[in-house]
């Protein structure tokens, strides 16, 4: 079935993968965009911030879509208290937008490495890490907002995403994380995290469209410790070997299981392994 969807992060790392895959299936792209980058070929732009909560309940309503697609960050400043103000304040004025206008589905960007400590890669039951200090407590919350706040529309979809990695996101040539693994900052440890390929989790978001109301972790296949990606990394991006710590893993930094997605959904990686992945397409993008 078509749909009208209003993207708001189309012109992120993300929606620049997610509105092409859109427009082949068939749907309608309405693109909230502040003017800074154009839109996507194929989606129609609306100027608008959701920031200002009136403007965007106004083009919401102009556009009339079947479905609010989420998919906005604010990581430039590599802030994360701004980050998780954004997934408040504009999660917040979104599903406002939304109920306003009738409109009942939301598809929501969130993350996957807020769940609470454990031994194992989390599953989407497991809780979140509310109990967390510091500055992961600001990322958590945030998370909790964003995720409390979808649940008020008769139907959401929310997508817990790895770690990103491929053109654009912090793990390419050009990023930060190549940065610190050329700077030898970047430790080979017993940390476990779970990544996913760009064009793979905009592939879960437009499927996400006809998936049933819930969480849903969107990760490869493979949750590993960072004594096995890193030195993978490292290649990738041509900096030299990392260092090696054996100090024990934190209990947070557990990875997270895609069973629920790849067996109960059918979504499908076209990356299964970040090991196919570095060695493809951040070696490629360099």
């Amino acid at each position: 079935m078509t749909m009208r969807v209003f993207l708001a992060g189309a012109t992120g790392v993300l929606g620049h993968h997610i509105v092409p895959r859109l427009l082949a299936a068939g749907h309608q792209v309405t693109a909230l965009t502040r003017g800074r980058r154009p839109v996507p070929d194929g989606a129609a732009a609306v100027r608008g911030d959701v920031r200002d909560a009136h403007g965007l309940a106004l083009a919401v309503r102009e556009a009339a879509p079947d479905v609010i697609m989420h998919q906005l960050t604010d990581l430039s400043g590599g802030d994360p208290a701004a980050n998780a103000e954004l997934r408040k304040a504009g999660t917040r004025a979104m599903v406002d937008a939304a109920l306003a206008a009738g409109v009942r589905r939301i598809v929501a960007q969130s993350i996957a490495w807020m769940y609470e400590p454990g031994d194992v890669p989390a599953v989407e039951r497991t809780p979140l890490d509310v109990d967390a200090e510091g500055l992961r407590r600001v990322s958590v919350d945030g998370v909790v907002a964003l995720e409390d706040t979808v649940r008020e529309l008769p139907e959401w979809v929310v997508l817990r995403y790895g770690l990103l990695y491929g053109p654009g996101t912090f793990y390419e040539p050009g990023g930060p994380m190549a940065g610190q693994a050329r700077q030898g900052a970047l430790v080979a440890g017993r940390d476990v995290s779970s990544f996913v390929e760009t064009g793979d989790a905009a592939t879960a978001a437009v499927q996400a469209l006809g998936w049933p109301t819930g969480a849903v972790n969107i990760c490869d296949d493979e949750p590993a410790p960072a004594a096995d990606w890193v030195p993978a990394f490292c290649r990738a991006v041509g900096a030299p070997p990392p260092p090696r710590s054996d100090a024990p893993r934190s209990p947070q930094a557990r990875g997270a299981d895609n069973h629920h997605a790849r067996n109960h959904l059918g979504w499908e990686p076209a990356y299964p392994s970040w090991r196919d992945g570095f060695a493809e397409v951040i070696s490629r993008t360099g």
